[in-house]
């Protein structure tokens, strides 16, 4: 089955689809449904979703997931 990533705007209900957007690929996002980028095995979409940061700054190293796959949810199509 295939599956794709999707999360709310921040915009909320102001987004042509009812506040829903969805994961593109290249760390972009729409809310055109038929741009989404479908994954072929949960796994793959599971690990896309789990995707983090880590920064360094005065010498430590900090990782973060950002806000917008911490928000997000893998679908079943």
């Amino acid at each position: 089955m295939p599956y794709h990533i999707q999360k709310e705007s921040i915009l909320g209900s102001a987004v042509p689809t009812g506040g829903t957007e969805y994961y593109a690929g290249e760390n972009s996002w729409t809310n055109e449904y038929d741009k989404r980028m479908v994954f072929e095995n949960e796994a793959d979409a599971n690990a896309q979703r789990a995707t983090t940061i880590t920064r360094t700054m005065g010498g430590k190293s900090y990782t973060y997931q950002p806000g917008w796959w911490k928000n997000s949810i893998v679908v079943e199509e």
